[in-house]
């Protein structure tokens, strides 16, 4: 992925350049000469994989465009304790500056492409996919989920109108009539109901209701919080349904972590959906130091 280019991409990092200069850099004007050069290096202060270094650049030279700024490794890349991930050259004041946003995007992206690698890795030896999921900061939705795919891991749908995923609460508040009508019901209508080749996906919480809604042939059937007991039942009752098996995807969400995901993904599922990619992070430790 290129930040070069992307009109979204620029206003995320002027409006954070503005956030955190605001109309000057007050110590900067009392104790730096104008035209004072300077060399710095972005270190690692610990082990990760590196996201976001285009960003980090992208960071300098919106701020200045005569900056230097020259990447020694790319996204994707796993670094350990103390490696020099880029050299940077040009005016002092310019560089720190735009010091603090640049380590908060590349820390905060390479913690995300460090925490998404650790479950990648476990379920590699299965074709189970990791997904994340819409539990992102505000704003930074298109950087996290670039993050995720970075470290190996796939996006689930990036907003409302990406796919219909009728989850319990759309059930609980559906009007009139179709809030009772139950799984088998509402499925029918949203797939007769739904925009042209938008995939639908339902979510259950038990065997009675995955019974229900498999029959329907729905795109995906996210189990929502099942036992991995439960999860090997359905992914056996799908894969002897043969008007169902190949038809219909299952995805596992809830209640899994780094010490039971492997459970799941030995089921057979295909996707397993984790908030924690996003959600749950320790932004890379990162540093830069003025040589």
């Amino acid at each position: 992925m290129s930040y070069l280019n992307d009109p979204e991409i620029k206003r995320i990092v002027r409006n954070a350049l503005k956030e955190d200069i605001g109309k000057r850099d007050i110590t900067a004007k009392l104790l730096i000469p104008d035209d004072k050069k300077a060399r710095a290096v972005i270190l690692a202060a610990e082990e990760g994989v590196i996201c976001g270094i285009e960003i980090a650049g992208l960071v300098f030279k919106l701020l200045d465009n005569s900056i230097s700024f020259r990447p020694l490794v790319k996204d994707g890349s796993r670094v350990g304790r103390g490696k020099i991930l880029a050299r940077i050259y040009g005016k002092a004041s310019s560089i720190l500056a735009a010091e603090r946003v640049a380590l908060n995007f590349l820390g905060l992206l390479s913690g995300i492409a460090t925490r998404a690698s650790l479950f990648v890795k476990k379920v590699k030896n299965y074709k189970v996919k990791v997904l994340d999921t819409r539990k992102t900061i505000p704003g930074l939705r298109k950087l996290e989920k670039y993050a995720v795919r970075v470290a190996g891991g796939y996006n689930h749908r990036f907003n409302l109108d990406e796919m219909a995923l009728i989850k319990g609460n759309y059930v609980l508040c559906a009007s009139g009539e179709y809030r009772f009508l139950g799984i088998k019901n509402i499925i029918q209508y949203a797939k007769k109901n739904k925009p042209k080749n938008t995939k639908l996906e339902i979510e259950v919480g038990s065997l009675n209701e995955f019974r229900e809604a498999l029959r329907e042939c729905p795109d995906i059937i996210m189990l929502d919080n099942m036992k991995v007991s439960d999860v090997k039942k359905a992914v056996w009752i799908m894969r002897n349904s043969k008007d169902k098996a190949g038809k219909v995807k299952l995805e596992v969400s809830g209640n899994i972590d780094s010490g039971n995901i492997c459970s799941y993904a030995r089921t057979g599922v295909d996707f397993i959906s984790l908030g924690t990619l996003t959600k749950d992070i320790h932004c890379l430790d990162l540093s830069l130091q003025v040589k």
